[in-house]
């Protein structure tokens, strides 16, 4: 029997929890039944949290507890970290449950491009629908626009933009989602992991923007599917999270945005001051989709 990509490549794990109970007990099972050579879950809610929730399967994977929530970003990096030798890393989140054969296919998209450093699959919802994980990074007037009318009209032009596909037919991307990928570990490393100012939520369109500037490329691949239970964690500190997801947009604008249009920062930032507070406000306490 042929190896499959999965197997000729070593591939580790990282998983960062934050309060995601039996969801994380179903995700690291169905990352374990993929065969992955090394799996490090980091335990950001401390207090026993993660060993609790993962029960029988404890022993079966390593946990770091850094004794306080690093973030997610943080959290990735320091599990990266620790993981034994392997070829690629599995970035996932607490909520997500593999497909049978996502991984091979991951790893085998990496195989077949060497020019890609980061691959993401399709991501569904638990409702079974597509959720778009794959993504051209947005203009700062798309962001801006998203953030004013998204809520209220979210079949603007902007928010089209913003949420469209940002993949071509060959399956290279702009960014894809953190809540889910394959990374080439070298590369990850040289690129010094995740942006660690950013806590939450923007981090991925980071990661995939500096891999871009360092001349690398980012891929998507239909075929493999994991399903993604959203917002699991976020609902232990719905509040900090809507701050983080509105600082992590300002800062990403910031890095990003260069010539004339910086010019429109300050307007980017009063935009979304007002947006935060108009949420805080009305007590949406699941953050606004990305």
């Amino acid at each position: 029997m042929t190896p499959s990509s999965a197997d000729l490549l070593r591939v580790g794990c990282v998983i960062v929890d934050y309060h995601a109970g039996a969801h994380l007990h179903d995700a690291v099972t169905s990352v374990l039944d993929a065969g992955v050579h090394d799996l490090v879950v980091v335990d950001n809610a401390g207090g026993g949290a993660t060993r609790d929730a993962l029960g029988d399967l404890a022993g079966s994977v390593r946990i770091v507890e850094p004794g306080r929530n690093l973030g997610f970003g943080a959290g990735v990096n320091r599990g990266v970290a620790v993981l034994g030798p392997c070829d690629l890393v599995l970035v996932a989140n607490p909520d997500i449950v593999l497909h049978a054969g996502a991984l091979d296919r991951l790893a085998g998209a990496l195989a077949l491009h060497p020019e890609w450093c980061v691959v993401g699959p399709t991501i569904l919802n638990e409702s079974g629908a597509v959720y778009p994980s794959v993504r051209t990074f947005p203009s700062l007037f798309d962001a801006v626009g998203h953030a004013l009318l998204g809520r209220v009209w979210p079949a603007n032009p902007c928010t089209r933009r913003y949420r469209e596909s940002g993949g071509d037919a060959a399956g290279n991307a702009d960014w894809v989602s953190g809540a889910c990928f394959l990374a080439d570990r070298a590369t990850f490393e040289q690129l010094g992991g995740f942006d660690e100012r950013y806590f939450m939520f923007a981090e991925d369109m980071d990661l995939c923007w500096r891999a871009h500037k360092a001349g690398r490329g980012v891929g998507s691949v239909p075929e493999a599917v994991v399903t993604h239970v959203e917002g699991v964690s976020r609902r232990s500190a719905p509040y900090r999270m809507q701050v983080e997801h509105h600082k992590s947009a300002l800062r990403f604008a910031a890095e990003t945005t260069s010539g004339p249009a910086r010019l429109l920062l300050p307007i980017a930032a009063a935009v979304l001051a007002m947006r935060l507070l108009a949420v805080l406000a009305l007590a949406r306490l699941v953050p606004a989709d990305a």
